[in-house]
């Protein structure tokens, strides 16, 4: 059931019957006490290729994730949530700008080139790190980057203090695999699975489980950055294939007989666990009530390839429908927000925007966000839905959505192909409405050829290109 408005504990403020809150001035007030002025903590938990029924709060029964769970009981479950793309890289950019990727031509998945300066992210965009430095967080990235493996794009370059991960789209799991030490010394998105893990500019090799690492990673960077504002991208890159676990994470599963299912729900569970150590870790230093926790996937579950399972969403991984970019998208504030869930759409771009808000950071008003801070929508103050209209576009496949209200339109600019659905009748989009209701049609059919004449064509070629070419050249042989 929709809860929009009074989800801000008021009592937790101190202030008696009355909210403060200045849009995007941030939430210091005057009347608060000093301790309380300090801008909220930011950790966004990642997970890669997840489905959107994999979780508990959305209904997953073979697979137990009782710490994602807690951050949906102690907060906010987000059934509409979206990310701006439907595969990793594009989605990870407009999470990281703030903005729809399409506007500066970031929309494939970028090929592994170390020594290709414009394969990544734009260096005219501000990345969510740099954009908090203006106002003294300190930032850290850990496990998956995927924005750019050029030195130029290197996190380190992109606003963030600290990085321990991997610069490609994926990752080989057990140590003995990473068998290449230097990520600049490949050229190809095979070859990055195997590289051992950079710490900051320098080169480590492994000892556990990479998701196991990557936790402790976590665990630290709170211990050590306790005393100062911080955000955290903890960017799991699983379940991401390839379908890798330990023998610890598989033995919780011996009522799954599917073997590659058993495989993911172990790699999933390997997450859950480092999710509640992170957790624990704000609650043993008293951070809980000052951080902003968001879990989020990048996008949605590739079914046939890791087993995952998007329940009644149509599609998957890479799609148009709901499938590709609806994810498990949930948040908590514990003592801010009033557990419950918010069904109106919202946009991992609304991350960016939030966060800006609240801690007072200064914006860029010639790159205006796409994204919205979400939080007066939370709290009451502002009354209405934080997007009325959701935008994609998939250029190669010549394929946009647009989602106004419940009612969501698939088309193409070149074909005029054309598919209106209602969600809130058919979430699995299976009945076609676009003959029966020609005027909606029409009026989200205007609303993408607007927002189309606003983007740009793609600026880089990307990983889909490189499989055609060794295709190609597989079938000239």
């Amino acid at each position: 059931m929709t809860k929009p408005y009074n989800y801000l504990n008021k009592r937790s403020l101190g202030i008696a019957g009355t909210m403060i809150f200045f849009g995007g001035t941030g939430f210091l007030s005057a009347c608060m006490p000093e301790e309380e002025k300090k801008s909220p903590n930011l950790i966004v938990i990642m997970v890669d290729d997840m489905g959107h029924s994999d979780v508990g709060f959305n209904g997953c029964k073979d697979i137990p994730t009782p710490n994602m769970d807690r951050i949906a009981e102690n907060g906010i479950n987000f059934t509409s949530g979206y990310t701006t793309y439907s595969v990793s890289s594009p989605s990870r950019a407009g999470f990281i700008t703030g903005r729809y990727p399409q506007r500066f031509g970031y929309e494939r998945n970028v090929q592994y080139r170390p020594n290709d300066p414009n394969m990544g992210l734009s260096q005219d965009e501000s990345t969510l790190a740099e954009t908090l430095s203006k106002v003294g967080y300190y930032s850290g990235i850990i496990g998956k980057w995927h924005l750019g493996a050029h030195i130029s794009n290197h996190p380190l370059n992109r606003g963030f203090n600290e990085f321990y991960g991997h610069l490609g789209g994926g990752h080989q799991f057990f140590p003995e695999a990473l068998t290449i030490k230097d990520s600049y010394a490949i050229n190809s998105e095979n070859e990055s699975y195997r590289t051992w893990i950079m710490r900051n500019h320098d080169h480590e090799p492994i000892d556990k489980y990479l998701t196991d690492e990557f936790s402790d990673e976590a665990v630290s960077f709170i211990e050590r950055n306790k005393e100062k504002p911080f955000f955290l991208f903890l960017a799991y890159n699983a379940p991401h294939l390839p379908l890798q676990a330990t023998e610890e994470y598989l033995s919780r599963f011996e009522n799954i007989e599917n073997p590659k299912r058993k495989t993911y729900a172990a790699m999933v569970s390997a997450v859950d666990d480092g999710v509640g150590r992170v957790l624990d870790k704000l609650e043993e230093n008293q951070l809980d009530k000052n951080t902003l926790v968001f879990f989020l996937s990048d996008n949605g579950g590739p079914e046939t390839k890791n087993a995952s399972d998007n329940g009644a969403l149509r599609g998957g991984k890479g799609d148009v429908f709901e499938g590709g970019y609806r994810v498990p998208f949930v948040m908590q504030w514990k003592g801010e927000i009033t557990p419950g869930e918010f069904d109106h759409p919202v946009s991992s771009m609304d991350i960016f925007a939030t966060i800006a808000a609240l801690s007072n950071a200064p914006l860029n008003d010639e790159k205006p966000l796409d994204g919205v801070n979400i939080y007066p929508y939370l709290n009451g103050d502002q009354q209405g839905v934080p997007h009325d209209i959701l935008f994609l576009r998939k250029f190669d496949q010549d394929k946009f959505t647009v989602r106004k209200g419940d009612y969501k339109l698939i088309s193409s600019n070149k074909n005029k192909i054309k598919q209106l659905y209602h969600l809130g009748n058919d979430i699995g989009e299976t009945t076609d409405l676009s003959e029966q209701n020609e005027e909606k049609t029409q009026e989200l059919e205007s609303l993408r050829a607007a927002w189309n004449e606003e983007l740009i064509e793609p600026a880089f070629l990307g990983l889909i290109h490189t499989d055609a070419w060794k295709k190609k050249a597989k079938n000239k042989k």
